[in-house]
């Protein structure tokens, strides 16, 4: 459900300095009005089932359509192309729906904590460590330790850890209880949600003498430009060489990148999927949640695998994969079309076997 924002019937002067006019709203996302007076003002924005005559909202899905015909909303953003008839919203149509929203909750949702620079006196900063206390920000309970190297308006949160010889570069978020461990290294932009670890050992063991022996993980891990991390994810630092989170790829909550992993640039990998060690992921590649790829695999670019998916042997790219294993999307799902109707020929099968037995055999 989406906040409601400045929300009310009628218009204050607080509400109209950040109100948007039908040609101002169109102007903003580089939208067409279908319909609606112009010079109305809106307040805030809402989900369709719950918006009011004074918001905005957006049709982005066909499964929604249901609330928007009945939706009170003032303006709705809908997809181009399309006959909405009457409706007693107004409409502006764009390609993209859900992203010009985006932009219209950018406008409204002012954010809840600006930048300011600052070392909190809580915090611990090795003195070898290099940042400009004037351009940082450094929470309560952070640890920036030996050799370390952070960006121009880069935040730390609060008891983070940040080892030897990291590199961070500019404009990071590093969120609350992250450990990014030693010589590491991030670009610009990158954001990192609360209890990432970055940089922590590999799962490497070789058995010898009836025990498993531990392989020492010496490699980095390297994030490069605008990546973003969800919390609680795990990031293994290479056995040697780097672990490599490309340009631009978005990685959800609760995920894990063994030792070695490769991943291109921007790709989606969602919720509690595992990537195994050494694995290769090519660029625009979209991993589904709970999806699991094994190790030294190789997967191609604008590969998409669905959820609950599992690769393990390579696969090209430009195709939809799903099951376990991964196949392409159309032979899985007739494979599991047949598993269901198996039962019923299990049963005709058993039928036909007892026929024959009731039935009398005939001397020749």
């Amino acid at each position: 459900m989406l906040p409601r924002l400045r929300k009310s019937n009628s218009p204050t002067p607080c509400a109209l300095a950040n109100s948007l006019s039908l040609t101002e709203l169109a102007d903003r996302i580089d939208g067409t009005i279908i319909c609606g007076q112009k010079s109305l003002f809106y307040l805030g924005i809402d989900a369709l089932d719950t918006a009011g005559p004074r918001d905005i909202s957006f049709l982005g899905n066909e499964k929604y359509i249901p609330q928007f015909l009945s939706t009170k909303a003032g303006a709705v953003i809908v997809p181009t192309g399309h006959d909405f008839g009457n409706h007693p919203a107004a409409l502006v149509a764009v390609v993209n729906p859900s992203l010009a929203f985006a932009e219209i909750v950018r406008h409204f949702a002012a954010a809840p904590n600006p930048f300011q620079p600052g070392i909190h006196p809580a915090s611990c900063i090795d003195p070898t460590a290099v940042l400009d206390p004037s351009k940082v920000r450094v929470h309560a309970g952070a640890v920036v330790m030996a050799g370390a190297i952070i960006g121009d308006g880069t935040e730390i949160g609060s008891n983070t850890v940040i080892q030897e010889e990291v590199q961070i570069g500019k404009n990071c978020h590093i969120g609350a209880n992250v450990s990014i461990r030693e010589r590491c290294r991030l670009g610009d932009r990158v954001a990192i949600q609360p209890g990432v670890v970055i940089g922590s050992d590999g799962y490497g063991y070789e058995f010898s003498d009836g025990c498993h022996v531990k392989i020492e993980q010496v490699g980095i891990v390297e994030i490069h430009n605008d990546v973003e991390i969800g919390a609680n994810t795990t990031i293994d630092r290479a056995r040697f060489g780097k672990t490599v989170i490309g340009e631009g790829t978005k990685i959800d909550n609760l995920c894990q990148i063994a030792h070695n992993v490769i991943i291109g640039k921007h790709c989606l990998i969602v919720s509690q999927s595992g990537l195994a060690g050494s694995c290769r992921i090519g660029d625009y590649v979209t991993i589904a949640a709970q999806s699991g790829v094994a190790g030294h695999v190789v997967i191609g670019d604008k590969a998409i695998l669905s959820s609950r998916c599992g690769a393990t042997t390579s696969l090209k790219g430009d195709m939809i994969y799903a099951g376990k294993p991964a196949l392409p999307f159309r032979e899985e799902y007739k494979l599991q079309a047949h598993l269901r109707r198996l039962p019923k020929l299990i049963a005709r099968v058993k039928a036909l076997e007892d026929a024959s037995k009731e039935k009398p055999s005939s001397d020749c």
